[in-house]
C-alpha cells in the first residue's frame, strides 16, 4: 500500500529522492509512517550530510522503518541513535544503529544522551508529540548539537491539538516557543550578542506544514554595508540599520 502510495503522489519524482526511492524498494520491511511531503524536506535539509561521519539523533523509534532508511541514505560513516521510551525497540539495534531507552519529557535522561553523543549533526523529533516532550528535547538538545546542525520537529500540528496539551496560540506549545525563536533570531545586535547564544548559533528556522526546521551556523554580528557611489535618492525615514 505505501508502495503504491508513493508511486501515486511522486511519480518519476521518486528517482530524484534516495529516501523515496528507498520506501518503494522496501515495501515489505519494518513499518514507518510518515506524511508524504516530509521526504523532500528531509532530502532538502539533510542531504549535505550524506556520506560523511556525523551522528544522528532520531527520538521515536516505533517499529524501527526509519532507521534503516537513514542508515542509507547517509551511508556506513553515519551513527543512527534512536531513542524509544519503549523498552522494546532496544531490539532494533544493530551496526551502526543505537537504540537508546527513555523518556523524552525527562530532561534528566535528555542530558545524559547528550553527554553519550555529543555534538549530534542531526536531531530529529518524532517522538511522544506532547509539548512538554518536544519542548523539553528542543532546549536540552539544540545547545550541544554540531555548529552546522540541523534540527527537525515533526508533527507541529500538535500545537493545535488539546489532546497533546496543545491549542491555537497557547503559551508552552512547540509552535509558540518556535515564534519567540524568530524574534530572536531578528534582533540581534552588539546589545544582546552575549546574552543571546541562540541567534549567535542559528542561520535559519524554517516553517512547514507540520514540521519546524532550524539550521545552525555560527554568526557574526551583521553590518550594514553601503555599496557604489552614486546616490541620486536619499532615505526619507529613518535607516533601517538603525542608524538616523
Amino acid at each position: 500500500m505505501l508502495k503504491s502510495l508513493l508511486q501515486r503522489l511522486f511519480g518519476a519524482a521518486t528517482g530524484e529522492n534516495p529516501l523515496i526511492a528507498y520506501a518503494l524498494a522496501h515495501p515489505e520491511g519494518r513499518v514507518m509512517n510518515k506524511w508524504d511531503h516530509y521526504f523532500d524536506l528531509y532530502h532538502r535539509h539533510f542531504a549535505r550530510w550524506r556520506g560523511r561521519a556525523f551522528t544522528m539523533i532520531e527520538v521515536g523509534v516505533f517499529n524501527g522503518g526509519s532507521l534503516r532508511m537513514w542508515r542509507e541514505y547517509f551511508g556506513p560513516q553515519a551513527r543512527i541513535v534512536g531513542v524509544d521510551a519503549n523498552p522494546d525497540c532496544a531490539a532494533f539495534a544493530e551496526p551502526g544503529i543505537a537504540i537508546e531507552i527513555g523518556d523524552q519529557g525527562d530532561r534528566e535522561f535528555l542530558r545524559a544522551l547528550a553527554g553519550r553523543y555529543p555534538a549530534p549533526a542531526i536531531v530529529l523529533d518524532d517522538g511522544g508529540h506532547h509539548m512538554h516532550q518536544q519542548v523539553a528535547t528542543f532546549e536540552e538538545l539544540y545547545p550541544g548539537m554540531h555548529p552546522e546542525g540541523v534540527y527537525a520537529c515533526e508533527d507541529t500540528h500538535t500545537s493545535y491539538l488539546p489532546h497533546f496539551g496543545g491549542g491555537a496560540g497557547r503559551p508552552g506549545t512547540f509552535i509558540e516557543m518556535a515564534k519567540t525563536l524568530v524574534d530572536r533570531l531578528h534582533t540581534l545586535d552588539a546589545a544582546s550578542a552575549q546574552a543571546d547564544p541562540f541567534a549567535l548559533a542559528t542561520d535559519s528556522i524554517h516553517f512547514y506544514d507540520r514540521m519546524v526546521v532550524l539550521e545552525r551556523r555560527p554568526r557574526a554580528l551583521p553590518m550594514d554595508a553601503i555599496y557604489g557611489r552614486e546616490a541620486r535618492l536619499r532615505y526619507v525615514a529613518p535607516s533601517v540599520s538603525g542608524k538616523l
